[in-house]
C-alpha cells in the first residue's frame, strides 16, 4: 500500500482508518506513507499512526516534490508485497476492498484489478462497472476510461517493466502509468458488485484534478499518444486506443471553453495541437468517432479556429443537423456547419455517420449497419413464427 500525502488533513484520518478496517487483516498489509513536504500536520499524524497501528507502516518525510509522481515512486521503490495499491490520502476504502481485489487477482492471474469506485462530493467513472469480470482487456471493456492510479497492480509486473510515474508530467502521469500496465500486463479484472474505493472531492478545492494549465494537458496528451504508438502496432487496435487521447483530451481543449478563451490562448492551443494532429490524426481514428466530435477535431487538424467556433456555437444553440443521404443511399451525413462548403475545405467524410450516432434524441446508424440489423430482426421474426407453427402442429397432433 503506497500512500502519498500532501496537506492531507483531516482527510488522512479516515483514509488510514479504512486501511485498518480491512477484512484482509493487518498482518497481510503494509503501508509505505510518503509525506511530500506538508505543513498542516500530515507528517506528524503519519508518524503517530505508524507508532500505534497494527498495520506495519513506514513513513518517509521529504521536501515537496511538486506533484504525486515523486511520492508514489518513492513508495513503490520500498514496497515489498505481491501487490501494490496507490491510495490517495484524501480517499478511503470499503471494508472488504483489499480482500476482494487480492482474491480476484489470485484467482484470475491478472496483473491489474479494478475495484468499483464511487464519488463522494465529486463525480467518478461509471461505464466500466456494469458487471464483475475475471478477465478483460482494453478492447472488450470500458476500462480505458478509468486510468487513475487507484488500482491493485501486481508488483512483479511493475518491476519487470521498470514502470514508474513520469515526474516530468504535471498532470496525467497516472493515466500514462496505468495505460502501460493495461497494455503490457497479463489481463485486467473488474469488481463491480462491491464498492471498493471512495473517491473524495475536498471541500477546500485542493484536489489535483481541479488544478493545472492547458499546457500541462497538452503535455499529457503528447505522452499518451506517443506511448500508444510505441506499444501498439499500426492498425485497427491502435486506432481504437487513440480514441481516448483525442476525445478525453484534445476535445476538452477545443470544447465550449474555446468560446471564452482569449485570442492569444486560442492561437497557442492551435500551435500546441498542430504537431499532434499531424502525427497522430488519421482516417482510421476519425471514423471511430461521432460526427459532432470528429468535425471539431477536423477543424483543429486544419488549424481553422474560425470553423471550429462556428461548430461550437451551433452545438451550444442545440441546433439539430439535417440528415443527408448520398446519391446511392449507401451513406448518411449530418449536415453540421460548412457541410459541402468548398471554401471551408472540410471533406464529406468529416460529416459521415460511421458509428452509431444521435440526432434529436434518435439513434442513427450507417445504412448498411441498419440494414443488417433489420435483416437480423426479420430472420428472428421468421424463426419465431416457424417455431409457433411447429408448436401448434404438435398440439393438434396430440
Amino acid at each position: 500500500m503506497v500512500v502519498g500525502a500532501y496537506e492531507a488533513m483531516p482527510y488522512l484520518v479516515r483514509c488510514l482508518e479504512s486501511v485498518e478496517a480491512q477484512t484482509l487483516g493487518a498482518n497481510r498489509i503494509e503501508i509505505v506513507a510518503v509525506d511530500d513536504g506538508s505543513t498542516d500536520g500530515t507528517g506528524e499524524y503519519l508518524e503517530q499512526f505508524a507508532a500505534r497501528s497494527q498495520v506495519p507502516t513506514r513513513v518517509i518525510r521529504q521536501k515537496n516534490s511538486g506533484g504525486p509522481s515523486g511520492p508514489r515512486n518513492v513508495g513503490l521503490g520500498m514496497a515489498r508485497g505481491r501487490y501494490v495499491f496507490f491510495l490517495d490520502a484524501d480517499d478511503y476504502f470499503g471494508d472488504e476492498a483489499l480482500e476482494r481485489m487480492v482474491a480476484m487477482g489470485d484467482r484470475a492471474g491478472t496483473d491489474v484489478v479494478l475495484g468499483k469506485v464511487v464519488g463522494v462530493n465529486r463525480g467518478a467513472p461509471k461505464s466500466m462497472w456494469r458487471a464483475t469480470k475475471e478477465r478483460v482487456d482494453v478492447y472488450n471493456s470500458k476500462v480505458i476510461y478509468t486510468l487513475s492510479a487507484q488500482k491493485l497492480f501486481r508488483r512483479e509486473l511493475l518491476e519487470r517493466l521498470s514502470l514508474r510515474f513520469d515526474e516530468n508530467l504535471k498532470t496525467g502521469e497516472d493515466a500514462l502509468f496505468t495505460m502501460e500496465a493495461y497494455l503490457r500486463g497479463a489481463g485486467i479484472s473488474v469488481i463491480s458488485d462491491y464498492v471498493c474505493y471512495y473517491l473524495v472531492g475536498r471541500d477546500d478545492g485542493k484536489h489535483v484534478t481541479k488544478s493545472g494549465t492547458y499546457e500541462w494537458r497538452f503535455d499529457s496528451m503528447r505522452a499518451m499518444m506517443a506511448l500508444i504508438h510505441r506499444i501498439e502496432p499500426a492498425g485497427p487496435k491502435r486506432d481504437f486506443l487513440m480514441i481516448r487521447p483525442f476525445t478525453v483530451g484534445m476535445l476538452q481543449q477545443f470544447g465550449p471553453v474555446v468560446l471564452k478563451d482569449s485570442e492569444d490562448v486560442r492561437r497557442h492551443k492551435m500551435e500546441l495541437a498542430a504537431p499532434l494532429m499531424e502525427e497522430y490524426w488519421n482516417d482510421g481514428v476519425a471514423r471511430l468517432i461521432k460526427v459532432g466530435e470528429r468535425l471539431r477535431l477536423a477543424c483543429v487538424a486544419q488549424g481553422r479556429m474560425d470553423l471550429l467556433i462556428d461548430v461550437l456555437r451551433y452545438l451550444r444553440a442545440k441546433t439539430v443537423p439535417d440528415v443527408v443521404s448520398s446519391r446511392k443511399g449507401d451513406k448518411l451525413y449530418l449536415a453540421y456547419p460548412h457541410f459541402r462548403d468548398r471554401s471551408a475545405g472540410l471533406a464529406d467524410s468529416d460529416y459521415e455517420v460511421t458509428v452509431p450516432d444521435w440526432r434529436d434524441g434518435k439513434r442513427i446508424e450507417q445504412p448498411e449497419a441498419a440494414a443488417r440489423r433489420a435483416s437480423l430482426s426479420r430472420r428472428v421474426a421468421r424463426r419465431m413464427r416457424r417455431d409457433v407453427r411447429r408448436w401448434k402442429s404438435r398440439l393438434n397432433a396430440g
